[in-house]
Formats: structure tokens, C-alpha cells, sequence
């Protein structure tokens, strides 16, 4: 029997002038909310299977506690890593599907500009052409060009498509593929990733199912935006805005592709 769950996307704390709360996303999924609670003692943590990918202790911190403490509510769910830069894909049993390096807002910060949502890009500042940080509820759908993408939040008109070509001086493919997260910071706030992981990958997942994505703050740390637990005792939670060196860049396939921003 469908259920509808009212998700709320959380924000974390913004700077003057952004929202730290936006509008509740209402989907019809035929999944029941789970408790994100500490396991009972004796019982067997569940964790993420990473395959052989490497993360950062922030982004395996969060995708061990939602496979441990079913908050993605049976729903295929993706970590995007905004210090890192990366994007992982993981089914709704917490197995990796994927990753890929990943073009973000231009700006830093968690929150969003009121009214963004609204705004035409060329109208946008851009100090406000940031990636908002939480917990979202993600769907298929098409763009005005009639293009596929993954509707993180309409609110904010925040969604995860292919990397478009962009004005030659943006040079977003050329961005992907280097080694160091410092130059992906370049769009006007949607998560930009390589053409065939987005087919192979993000499309394949997503398909007639909503799933959860988890955008990771930058200005605060992961465990005081999402009121998570620890799973692994030997983990750690990196210092806010500061990559902690376990984030190497994966492997990057053909970035060339989609036209819009």
C-alpha cells in the first residue's frame, strides 16, 4: 500500500541572506520511514560496501549509518561529497553502484538563496550559486529542453544532470577529469557529473523509483546536520570545509555531453 511521506530537505545553518529551511518535498513512495536510531546493543552493525572505491571518512560516516539505521527508507540513495568533490551511488542495501568526480555551485555554502528557485541564471549573484547541503528526496524528470535529470529539489531548482558543454573558458570537462576537487566549483548550484556515469549510473538507478541524496555540508560537519550516529568506532569526521585526504579522485569516464547549465 503507497504511503505519502512529507520529507523535509534540510539545510545546514546559512549565512545572512540564505534560508537554513526549505519548503517539505511531498512524494508518493510505497516505503514506511525507519527509525534513524543507534542499533541495539548486540546486534551486528550494518555498513556500506565501497567495493574498492576510496571516500572520505566524512562520506563513509554517512553512508554506514544510512545502510545501519535505514534512513533511506528501502530507497537507493547517492552521497554527494561537496569538499571531495565526488558523487557515490549505492542501492538501497548500501552497495556502491558508482562514483565520479563532480562540478558543484561556484560558491561556497550549505544554504540557499530565498527565492533561487525563481531566479534565471543570468540574474543570479554569485555569491549566491551555491549547492545547498541535506537530505533530499530525488526523481527523474525532464528538463525545459526535454532532457532527463535527477530532481533533487524543485524549491530551489536544484537537480544532478550531465555535465553540459558550457562557454569554452568554463573548461568543465577539463575540470572533471583533474586530480584535485579545487576547480570543480564552477555551476550555478547543480551537481554536474560525466555524461556516462550519469547514464550507466544515476538513470539506471533512479529509474521508476525515487531515492535519497545526501549532500554533504562543507560549513558544518556531517554528524550536526543529519543528527547521525557513529557506526565504525575507528572513523573519523573531518574538521568543517577541510578535505581530510581520503577522497582520491575515481577514475573518469567521458564527460562530454548535455547543453543546459
Amino acid at each position: 500500500m503507497a504511503v505519502i511521506l512529507a520529507f523535509w530537505t534540510t539545510a545546514a545553518a546559512a549565512t545572512p541572506g540564505q534560508t537554513s529551511l526549505v519548503e517539505p518535498v511531498t512524494k508518493l513512495v510505497q516505503y514506511a520511514s525507519a527509525p534513524a536510531a543507534p542499533a541495539a546493543p548486540g546486534r551486528q552493525r550494518a555498513r556500506a560496501d565501497f567495493k574498492d572505491e576510496s571516500a572520505s571518512a566524512e562520506a563513509k560516516h554517512v553512508a554506514h549509518w544510512v545502510v545501519d539505521s535505514g534512513d533511506n527508507n528501502g530507497l537507493p540513495y547517492m552521497i554527494v561529497d561537496k569538499v571531495d568533490a565526488r558523487v557515490f551511488m549505492f542501492d538501497a542495501g548500501g552497495h556502491l553502484q558508482g562514483a565520479a568526480a563532480a562540478l558543484l555551485g561556484m560558491s561556497r555554502g550549505d544554504g540557499s538563496a530565498e527565492g533561487i528557485g525563481e531566479q534565471k541564471l543570468s540574474a543570479m549573484r554569485p555569491e549566491d550559486r551555491t549547492t545547498p547541503a541535506g537530505r533530499f528526496v530525488a526523481s527523474l524528470d525532464r528538463d525545459l529542453q526535454g532532457q532527463e535529470i535527477l530532481w533533487v529539489d524543485y524549491d530551489t531548482a536544484l537537480a544532478l544532470h550531465r555535465v553540459p558543454k558550457g562557454l569554452p573558458a568554463e573548461r568543465r570537462a577539463q575540470r572533471l577529469e583533474s586530480p584535485t576537487p579545487q576547480d570543480n566549483r564552477i555551476s550555478y548550484g547543480c551537481i554536474n557529473v560525466p555524461v556516462k556515469f550519469y547514464e550507466h549510473v544515476v538513470s539506471p538507478a533512479f529509474t521508476n523509483t525515487a531515492g535519497i541524496v545526501y549532500i554533504l555540508p562543507e560549513d558544518a560537519t556531517a554528524a550536526e546536520l543529519f543528527g547521525l550516529y557513529e557506526v565504525d568506532p575507528g572513523a573519523h569526521s573531518r574538521i568543517p570545509g577541510q578535505p581530510d585526504g581520503q577522497g582520491a579522485a575515481a577514475p573518469i569516464v567521458d564527460a562530454r555531453g548535455a547543453e543546459d547549465g
